[in-house]
């Protein structure tokens, strides 16, 4: 394969292992691949009004991965998610609103993901330069003992008032609250739907059974997937999702229900495989896959953001939302990472396994 060299260089002794893999439990031909056409072939005949389409179309075809199918998001919310010191700290100007915004517009980015307070304070400089995608509703870990539930900060109309295109959620599947939280945001994507908003959804787990004494099931490919399942069916236009980590969720932990079949039938332990599962549960790839950058860890930042960004394209994902890998970096390291992932997506060369 003549993949960008730099990328090969960058995968190392694993090049192979992402580049060549072939996808033969679920196959490239079940889905629907991201594409220029991609909105035309999926949403044109759904429910959405014009102006949702309208709103998809300005986030689908701005930035440096503008016109291909592809989201390169940068996502700025820990500071409420983990506190803004915590979050800030290794470079505290972002603490400034407006900077979080100039790190996605100088980088490429399809679109900006953040609070109600750091887009609105710049929303008459910029929702007209970048399309702003307002996140509705955060865990806060101020309150004392710590609690891991989804509230809303805010009212959908306001989103839509300072000229976002779409809104974002969480939804944290398996917790106490998830009820509440699942009619809490399907209420709130119908209504931003009526508005002519898109809706992104984060489709993550949360519940302190998923954890075993031996393995970390939360980013499970089947309860991710199951997770991304239910996140479709109360018409997200695009599903994020941490990228799979293993799977056998539903067996190991004992519920829900599962088959040894399903797992055979399905997928392999290959990390395309898992995030292939992923992908099929969005309706095979009509609805976009994004999955999560995750955490800066330092050094292997660069190298993790690239295999992350193959396995989610090689499965027939629909981008990568990256934040604190970006903004976790001086101004100018930020940008590079960024726009080293969208080079993954531009790269003809690297195709859907």
């Amino acid at each position: 394969m003549k993949t960008n060299k730099n990328i090969i260089e960058l995968l190392g002794e694993k090049a192979d292992f992402y580049l060549e893999h072939v996808c033969e439990k679920i196959t490239k031909d079940e889905l629907q691949t991201p594409s220029k056409a991609s909105l035309d072939k999926v949403f044109t005949q759904s429910n959405r009004n014009p102006q949702v389409l309208r709103s998809l179309s300005q986030l689908y075809n701005h930035g440096n991965l503008g016109g291909t199918g592809y989201l390169s998001i940068l996502p700025v919310d820990q500071g409420i998610e983990h506190s803004a010191a915590f979050s800030f700290y290794k470079n505290p100007d972002y603490f400034d609103p407006e900077n979080i915004i100039k790190l996605a517009m100088e980088a490429g980015c399809n679109g900006v993901a953040s609070t109600f307070g750091v887009l609105g304070l710049n929303a008459r400089k910029y929702a007209h330069k970048i399309p702003f995608i307002v996140k509705i509703n955060h865990n806060e870990l101020l309150t004392y003992p710590n609690k891991y539930d989804q509230t809303l900060f805010g009212k959908v109309k306001s989103a839509w008032d300072m000229g976002a295109i779409a809104v974002g959620a969480t939804i944290y599947f398996g917790s106490e609250e998830s009820d509440r939280q699942l009619k809490e945001i399907a209420e709130a994507f119908s209504e931003a739907h009526n508005l002519g908003m898109a809706t992104i959804l984060w489709c993550y787990t949360r519940n302190e059974a998923f954890k075993t004494k031996d393995k970390d099931y939360h980013a499970a490919a089947d309860l991710t997937g199951q997770a991304n399942h239910i996140g479709v069916t109360i018409q997200a236009d695009v599903i994020k999702q941490k990228l799979p980590t293993n799977n056998f969720g539903f067996k190991e932990i004992g519920f829900g229900k599962y088959d040894d079949e399903m797992y055979k039938t399905l997928t392999t332990d290959h990390p395309i495989d898992l995030c292939r599962l992923q992908v099929a549960n969005c309706y095979m790839g009509k609805i976009g896959l994004i999955n999560s950058g995750g955490g800066s860890k330092g050094k292997s930042d660069l190298v993790d953001a690239i295999a992350t960004a193959v396995i989610n394209k090689r499965a027939g994902g629909s981008g990568l939302i990256m934040g604190r890998k970006a903004f976790q970096k001086p101004f100018g390291e930020g940008v590079e990472i960024l726009q080293s992932v969208q080079k993954v997506y531009l790269n003809d060369e690297i195709t859907i396994a």
